[in-house]
């Protein structure tokens, strides 16, 4: 698959890194994406320093937003009031080079090549350009932003001629964010898509130029945030320079004119350093705090940032490398994937992760569930405390969850769909606020993590209020009614159908939020009675209420059709016409942007997996059989419309037996980016899509499970794969797995270990392990067609009624 997405004559194959040899002016904002560089808080697009031929460059802080009033044609009580748009923060990594009155512009250099080393956290370029004078100049320049000095980046920028020549270098800082359109429907128009704002949003405070440096402020004009950039220069040349240079409020500028001698090697470089805080912060003191930074930097030197970068990845690869022996073109999308999440997280402290981190502005720069389902269990099992972290930031959360419950007439809290400062930023109450689900995808996080980690003190600690306020949602909003407790008016994962009764998958998750909030209130009452006391003074807890949740979670309606033999993806989805998705158009794709959402929520039909979703976090819950019949029912029928998707579907083929599906699947997740297969990476990187990568090697091919924290390990190694190799935790415990077609070996790299389960074995772990295997699980035939399968056979149209939706126009079209 790789070879037919990626061209390898301009993106070479390389183990740990991602290479491009020519460049060219199509898809810059791809590349804009795929090359950023970014620790979580800071993020700068990968657009080359000359910035001459862009699509969508930019700098980016983690939450640093605008807000702006939501006007709804038709607003209605507990509608999102403020918007809230992450802005591309003003672009400091900016330098121009002249020779002998020429510009450089990349796209006529002679050679050009540039790489991102996922070791290194180093994005280097090389190039060779000869001038109309007959100059030939070689350039080498590189950037990263700083893993372990949160707020700095640093970009160096080096010249040689070959012959004397008169040399201008110039750096510059922009602010591009007051220069964006706003965003209109029309041609072209993707919700998923920011735009700009109809106002100035950075409000000037603060301009200084003194001697190298400059120091700018500004104040978001409606969210009131400050804003401080510091850039340093260091500018080395045998021959004397002329500087000149000013700085603005959206414009500093800074040269170095230099009559260079042949052979002469000129350097600069900028030391850049973000600093934002909340409404009263002074913009002074954040300017304060960044130019502290940028002393530090530049006493550190070069060097030494670079060797503190390498440092810290690292560690970080010692337990986040997946690898995969005999699969290049996989383990260099597999290494791309992973490094983008050490991008997102790596220095987000207490911060949330947004579905582009900071590489880019789609979605806003809002935070939704991906986080919970899709990025933390992969921290859970490499890095606890970056996976704590991120949870923290959730649990800080609180009051405006709390609040939002109240707006919708409900006891306890619940966490907004959509957010960067807490509140509800989603326009569209059916697909966002109905997403209740959020409650329980949060706890479930919260329950792996304490459990993987053995750190049961954390749900009875800092987690304990948000559990008990999450599950009281759950207790008030559902109902019993002939023997089962239902949840009505609600929408699932799959946003193709929406304010539906009894989802499958938010019944599931909802029944495991209530039990865990209760084991926690148990836990808590007999292990520190005192505390007990106090919680249930401060909340109003009692037994019944913990009780009521017991009773609750155990009669939670599981919705099941007995002539299908299949779990129904809610109370009502079965009884709808299934999509004809084999006649479906490809230019109608994603259905979302063609179709009115009324056309689809009328039809079987998914944007994302949803019952399948299910069977992966809840499969404790199903049988075998009933895995296998929910993704032969769901996965024709699915469109794969989010990137949410395949890698969850992977997840589940692999496991009841249709392993080349998997691996189709897995392809498809990992090259989402890389080979830009939604179209859309320009606005960012598939943060969950990445995180999803990882969980389709460990949870699918590799075949663990966590159920509880318990681990068993079931493996999914696909035929032609010679291994797969990856570290979990065990109870706390840093393990270390090999796969084979013949054996496991698990490794115990640090604490006591413990007990799992291998292909439903008991072992206990405590230095070293090898497992022969029987085999790699059940292997089925490949499923064929767009129809759902019943009992593992095409539906019949006895059984569904097939419609394909005649194909949309807009009003234009049909004038």
């Amino acid at each position: 698959m790789a070879e037919e997405l990626i061209d390898r004559a301009r993106f070479p194959l390389l183990a740990w890194g991602l290479g491009e040899l020519r460049y060219e002016t199509t898809s810059l904002g791809q590349r804009e994406t795929i090359f950023a560089v970014g620790n979580g808080y800071l993020g700068l697009r990968g657009e080359d320093e000359e910035a001459t031929a862009v699509e969508a460059p930019g700098c980016f802080l983690n939450g640093f937003h605008e807000t702006w009033p939501i006007k709804h044609a038709e607003a209605a009580y507990g509608f999102a009031k403020t918007g809230q748009t992450i802005i591309n923060v003003p672009d400091a990594k900016l330098v121009r080079l002249s020779v002998d009155g020429q510009t450089l512009d990349p796209a006529e250099a002679s050679s050009y090549s540039r790489v991102l080393d996922f070791r290194t956290g180093v994005l280097r370029r090389e190039l060779s350009w000869r001038t109309a004078s007959g100059k030939n100049v070689r350039l080498h320049s590189s950037r990263l932003v700083s893993f372990v000095r949160r707020h700095v980046a640093q970009v160096v920028y080096e010249i040689e001629v070959d012959a004397a020549a008169d040399v201008v270098v110039t750096s510059e800082l922009r602010n591009r964010a007051d220069g964006m359109p706003a965003v209109t429907e029309g041609a072209g128009f993707d919700p998923r898509r920011a735009g700009g704002f109809g106002h100035r949003v950075l409000v000037t405070e603060l301009v200084e130029e003194v001697g190298d440096r400059w120091s700018l402020g500004w104040r978001t004009a409606n969210s009131g945030l400050g804003l401080a950039v510091g850039v340093a220069h260091q500018f080395d040349s045998a021959s004397p320079a002329d500087v000149d240079g000013a700085a603005s409020a959206d414009h500093a500028v800074r040269s170095w004119r230099v009559p260079a001698a042949a052979g002469e090697r000129l350097r600069l470089v900028k030391w850049l350093s973000y600093h934002d805080g909340q409404a009263g912060v002074p913009v002074a003191g954040l300017a304060a705090s960044a130019a502290f930074d940028l002393d530090q930097a530049q006493a550190a030197g070069v060097d030494a940032l670079l060797a503190e970068q390498a440092a810290w990845l690292t560690g970080y690869w010692a337990d986040a490398d997946v690898e995969l022996p005999g699969q290049p073109e996989l383990q260099q999308a597999v290494r791309w994937c992973l490094f983008q999440l050490a991008q997102a997280a790596g220095r987000a402290d207490g911060r949330g992760i947004g579905a582009k981190g900071v590489t880019g502005s789609g979605y806003e720069g809002h935070y939704f569930w991906d986080t919970e389902i899709y990025l933390v269990p992969f921290l859970t099992h490499t890095n606890p405390e970056l996976a704590r972290q991120v949870l923290r930031f959730r649990l800080g959360l609180l009051d405006s969850a709390r609040h939002r419950a109240r707006e919708l007439a409900q006891r306890g809290a619940l966490f907004a769909w959509r957010t960067i400062n807490g509140d509800e930023a989603s326009a569209y109450y059916a697909a966002g606020t109905a997403q209740y689900h959020i409650n329980a995808d949060v706890a479930d996080a919260l329950a792996r993590y304490a459990a993987v980690n053995a750190d049961p003190e954390f749900l009875t600690g800092e987690a304990f209020v948000v559990l008990i306020e999450t599950a009281r949602l759950w207790a008030d909003l559902g109902f019993f009614r002939d023997g089962g407790f239902h949840l009505h008016s609600v929408t699932g994962p799959d946003e193709y159908s929406a304010v539906v009764n009894n989802n499958l998958y938010t019944n599931l998750m909802a029944r495991k939020h209530l039990r865990v909030a209760a084991a926690a209130a148990r836990r808590l009452e007999a292990s520190d009675p005192q505390r007990w006391t106090q919680a249930v003074a401060e909340l109003g807890l009692d037994d019944a209420e913990v009780n009521g949740w017991l009773a609750a979670a155990d009669a939670m309606v599981v919705p099941y059709h007995e002539g299908f033999g299949v779990h129904a993806q809610d109370a009502d989805f079965l009884t709808r016409a299934v999509w004809d998705l084999a006649h479906t158009s490809g230019d109608q794709h994603p259905l979302l942007l063609h179709y009115h959402p009324l056309v689809i929520y009328r039809h079987q039909v998914l944007k994302q997996a949803d019952a399948v979703l299910a069977a992966f976090l809840a499969g404790d819950e199903f049988t075998p059989a009933q895995r296998r019949a929910i993704f032969e029912y769901y996965d024709p029928i699915t469109t794969g419309d989010s990137t949410l998707s395949a890698l969850v579907q992977s997840i589940v083929a692999a496991e009841v037996g249709y392993p080349q599906r998997a691996v189709e699947l897995f392809a498809e997740g990992s090259f989402v980016d890389l080979a830009d297969l939604h179209h859309n990476t320009r606005d960012g990187v598939h943060i969950a899509s990445a995180g999803g990568v990882w969980n389709a090697l460990v949870y699918g091919f590799g075949g663990l499970r966590d159920h509880g924290g318990r681990i068993s390990i079931d493996p999914r190694l696909p035929v032609g794969w010679p291994g797969l190799r990856f570290s979990f935790r065990l109870a706390g415990s840093r393990v270390r797995a090999e796969l084979t077609t013949e054996e496991l070996q698990l490794r115990l790299l640090a604490g006591p270990g413990g007990e799992l389960l291998v292909c439903g074995r008991p072992y206990q772990l405590t230095g070293e392990l090898r497992i022969p295997l029987d085999d790699q699980g059940p292997e089925l035939a490949p499923i064929t067609g767009r129809l759902p399968l019943i009992h593992g056979r095409p539906a019949t149209t006895e059984q569904i009624s097939l419609q394909l939706p005649l194909p949309s126009i807009s009003k234009g079209d049909a004038e």
